[in-house]
């Protein structure tokens, strides 16, 4: 985005004399400190190592990866996010991102480097943008310090190795920022429109998500333009012109397609992308149902803990985004202060007005939420922080500098930030347990040394003061984000629910130190499960049970095809690149479904070798209950496979006249039934899965699992009279249909 950057200084206007601001601290570019340059460098060469050192030995979510592949596959697929090449149905997000990916692995081929190359692209750009945006305003230090804290976030670094779609959400909305900002500062349209643009990309990235930092911008653009209120006002009515086009133009071109000629829209209850927006995945996630529970009892609350303003602090996230919040509090609040009565053209209040802005959306978002909140929501406040932390701070020692009556104000929040370090550090016990000592030890050292520093005229001193409070500061999420990639495990992040550092609250997904997630207090988990007290399981459930929620597969299908269980946690076997088939019995990858390293498949071989070889023409290889299992047996099989009602379960896409269709022509010969049935969404199953099994069972033909599985001893001899009842096999996991089948 290199409209977000300025080759020229901005000049302020003329600031009142009864209130001198502190001095600027911009460094006009022509002066730029020579260490500056390569401070970026380093520091994006560090972020590029964080986000792709053993990449290939991460877990990619199966669910995108699946989506990724058969858009390469099918142009109709990389244009409705569809999961998979037959187009029976979409993901549960608008596709931009899966079209990003899509045509990388359309270029270089289809792999984990190939699919996650433009998302490692997409993340050292945003370290870029922030660092230029924070430049022009408050100078190189207050840059290379932002800079650095974006590339240190903890969640940040374990979404980035990831192929959810935040990565690319995050960018947007941070060039977005950018332009508004520099369209507020220089009175130009063009950036405005940029920044419309941009936003409305985000939002056909993650829908909603992408406009939570929007009512900053337009707060910002209202505030501190120096157009006349008419000429705003204007500018703001194109501004949304442009964002309601680039936002909807997928929707609107979705609905045009019959429905008859277009993927069912995942997500929805009705097939359609406007149910998706305004429900499920849109705000269904802030205020709970459409599939989202609500809070911590139902839904994917609990992912992240109880809903509330505390939420950021808590054993689950703390670790994950809440090292530098109270720093970025105090120098938001001070910032504002030491503007006073300077212009609302003022840059440095501008930008404090936009960070600040952002940084409060998201937090009350995120904390108040609802419905599913899962941990790596939460980068979304990375940059924000991270500017706060910048620009703010060198606000702060300006003030420290210059002024006895601030000389308290930068040692208190760098003794705040050092205590809250070793609070989150103390959580996770037995984990580098001589790192909290030297966070005090540094923390102390650097607070004293700034209150001596005022003593007298002592530079050196300072400088070391600083440096050591600095380090604190960072020490713990440089430790928490190097886990990732550097961590005992290779950096295996469960695919659906990526986190950094050791395991602090329990429960779901997990970094390289455990499984994370969890529930404060022993709540439930999703499907009845209590959180307190269990052994976890290899797959990130307590005692590798089944996960009955959002996020993961649905209650009610605890059977995999091949007929092993969920909840083993055995990691398919592979190079961690997407190729081959691993053997292991339909059991997943670490962390839930991540599908094996790399995320890619890992399906019983005997199970795909078998439907492959009995296909007989289908377009479809077999039909699954929910999406990921459908695009973990599709990335292992190479073959479209029918997800029948989505990622949670509970999508109305398959019904049994629409099976009935897909049998009678040919299109699809078997289906999958778990030893729990069908299996519905998040608390059971629902009506339409109930009434497909029994038809299946009432019409199928069972196949019995020695007929494909290498471990089964018993003969198979299927019978082919599909009325016979004694044919069917009540722990049969798999039935075959044909023509003939249908009455």
């Amino acid at each position: 985005m290199t409209s977000a950057t300025d080759p020229l200084p901005h000049t302020t206007e003329t600031v009142s004399a009864d209130w001198p601001p502190p001095a600027p601290t911009a460094v006009p570019p022509d002066r730029a400190p020579r260490w500056s340059l390569p401070a970026l460098i380093a520091i994006l060469a560090l972020a590029a190592a964080l986000y792709a050192w053993n990449l290939s030995g991460s877990s990619m979510n199966t669910f995108y990866s699946g989506a990724v592949w058969a858009g390469t596959q099918s142009w109709k697929a990389w244009f409705f996010g569809s999961l998979d090449p037959g187009n029976f149905l979409t993901v549960d997000k608008p596709p931009f991102a899966l079209m990003v990916m899509g045509l990388s692995c359309r270029v270089l081929g289809f792999g984990t480097w190939q699919m996650m190359a433009p998302m490692i692209v997409a993340a050292l750009a945003t370290i870029w943008i922030l660092h230029t945006t924070v430049k022009r305003v408050w100078g190189h230090g207050a840059a290379t310090v932002a800079a650095l804290v974006l590339a240190l976030t903890p969640i940040t670094v374990a979404i980035n190795r990831d192929n959810n779609p935040d990565t690319l959400l995050v960018f947007l909305m941070v060039a977005g920022a950018a332009l508004a900002f520099r369209a507020t500062r220089d009175e130009r349209l063009l950036p405005l429109l940029g920044s419309a643009a941009c936003f409305g990309l985000a939002f056909n990235t993650k829908l909603l998500a992408g406009w939570i930092a929007l009512p900053a911008v337009f707060a910002l653009y209202l505030y501190a333009s120096q157009a006349p209120w008419v000429k705003r006002v204007v500018n703001l009515l194109l501004a949304a012109v442009v964002l309601a086009v680039s936002s909807f133009w997928w929707a609107v071109a979705v609905s045009l397609v019959p429905a008859s000629d277009r993927p069912y829209i995942g997500g929805s209850t009705d097939g359609s992308a406007w149910n998706l927006i305004m429900g499920y995945d849109g705000l269904g996630r802030v205020f709970g149902g459409e599939g989202n529970g609500q809070g911590r009892g139902g839904g994917g609350g609990g992912f992240s803990g109880s809903a509330g303003l505390g939420r950021m602090f808590n054993d689950i996230l703390g670790g994950q985004i809440s090292w530098l919040l109270p720093f970025s509090a105090i120098a938001l609040v001070g910032g504002l202060v030491l503007c006073g009565r300077a212009p609302r053209t003022d840059p440095r209040r501008m930008a404090l007005v936009l960070w600040g802005g952002w940084t409060l959306l998201h937090y009350v978002i995120f904390a108040t939420a609802q419905g599913t909140m899962h941990p790596y929501y939460t980068t979304a406040l990375a940059p924000g922080i991270a500017a706060l932390c910048g620009g703010g701070g060198a606000m702060l020692l300006d003030a420290f500098r210059r002024d006895k009556r601030w000389a308290w104000v930068l040692p208190v929040a760098f003794g705040v930030t050092g205590v809250w370090a070793i609070v989150l550090l103390r959580r996770a016990s037995g984990w580098n347990t001589w790192l909290w000592p030297t966070v005090g030890v540094l923390t102390v050292a650097g607070v004293v040394g700034m209150l001596v520093s005022r003593s007298g005229s002592r530079a050196r001193l300072l400088t070391a003061s600083l440096a050591a409070a600095v380090i604190a500061a960072l020490a713990g999420p440089t430790a928490y984000a190097a886990s990732p990639a550097f961590g005992s495990s290779g950096g295996m992040m469960g695919g659906t629910n990526p986190t950094a550092g050791p395991s602090t609250g329990g429960g779901f997904g997990g970094g390289p130190g455990g499984n994370r997630g969890g529930f404060p207090g022993g709540g439930e988990l999703p499907g009845g499960t209590r959180a307190g007290g269990q052994a976890q399981g290899a797959g990130g459930f307590p005692g590798g049970g089944q996960q009955g929620q959002n996020g993961e597969l649905p209650g009610g299908d605890q059977t995999m095809p091949g007929g092993s269980q969920q909840g083993g946690g055995q990691t398919p076997g592979g190079s961690g690149e997407l190729s081959g088939t691993s053997g292991q019995g339909g059991s997943f990858g670490r962390g839930g479904m991540g599908g094996g390293p790399g995320g890619m498949g890992g399906a019983d071989s005997g199970l795909v070798s078998y439907l492959k070889e009995h296909q007989d023409g289908a377009e479809w290889l077999l039909a699954v209950s929910n999406s990921q299992s459908a695009a973990q047996i599709e990335l292992s099989a190479r073959e479209p496979v029918i997800s029948m009602w989505g990622f949670t379960g509970s999508d109305n896409a398959m019904t049994v006249a629409r099976l009935k269709e897909l049998v009678k022509k040919g299109e699809l010969h078997y289906i999958q039934i778990g030893s729990g049935g069908m299996g519905g969404g998040p608390g059971g199953g629902n009506n339409l899965s109930t009434e497909v099994s029994n038809w299946v069972q009432q019409h199928g033909t069972a196949v019995k699992e020695s007929a494909y599985s290498k471990s089964s001893t018993s003969n198979a001899t299927p019978n082919t009279n599909s009325s016979s009842s004694s044919s069917r096999s009540s722990s049969s996991s798999l039935y075959r249909l044909d023509p003939s089948d249908v009455s």
